[in-house]
């Protein structure tokens, strides 16, 4: 999801600066060496722009959801590791003190003949 957002946005900015590099007439609208069928006046240019910017920040939004679903995945699998060495604590003291209390049965118990 990150790396889809991050090729659509950087794909939306070469798009971008090829418009801008590439225009040399006042309303025509050229990319990458070739010219857009369909734009002619200025309105349809900025148009075209203002495409290429939406196009741009719905990629950088994709992007930053999925770095945000990433770390929050990340951070529950830290808080689930360390609920898990703490489970894994409370059972060995437990472990410990029922082998403590079975030393002391033992001892205390009475030998049989």
């Amino acid at each position: 999801m990150i790396v889809m957002g991050l090729v659509l946005a950087v794909v939306a900015v070469l798009f971008g600066v090829a418009v801008v590099v590439g225009n040399e007439d006042e309303a025509q609208l050229t990319a990458f060496g070739g010219t857009v069928p369909g734009v002619g006046e200025e309105w349809q240019v900025f148009m075209a722009g203002a495409i290429v910017m939406i196009a741009c920040m719905a990629g950088i939004t994709l992007a930053m959801f999925g770095f945000k679903r990433s770390m929050g995945m990340r951070r529950e699998l830290r808080d689930l590791r360390d609920e898990h060495e703490e489970s894994l604590q409370t059972l060995e003291m437990e472990k410990r003190r029922l082998e403590q209390e079975l030393a002391q049965a033992r001892r205390n118990a009475p030998v049989r003949s």
